[in-house]
């Protein structure tokens, strides 16, 4: 499956489209405070720890609108865009939605 945030595949013309796929993940805070609170590797305000957790949330948010595009045939999707938000009370949870279009290249 061919992943992309544009909206072509250089030398590949799309033949069909598919659809609108998605995947969304939400993670609650208190798995960040987990985290944080054995954190020993904070440097210069980065925490390796904390970024894993947040690639590991898009990757499987990426993983579930693979999984659909491919439920629909396709064979690539297009136009990727990855949105983190903070939902919930006191925005104590954090959602990673990604969409793109499913097509046939």
């Amino acid at each position: 499956m061919i992943l992309s945030t544009t909206p072509t595949i250089e030398g590949r013309p799309i033949r069909d489209y598919r659809g609108v796929v998605t995947g969304e993940t939400i993670i609650g805070a208190n798995l960040f405070k987990d985290f944080l609170a054995g954190i020993r590797d904070i440097v210069g305000g980065r925490s390796s720890a904390y970024e894993r957790v947040l690639r590991e949330a898009k990757d499987t948010s990426m993983k579930e609108m693979q999984e659909r595009a491919e439920q629909l045939g396709a064979n690539a999707i297009v136009g990727i865009d990855i949105d983190y938000e903070t939902i919930g009370e006191a925005n104590s949870m954090l959602m990673v939605a990604v969409s793109g279009t499913a097509v046939v290249i």
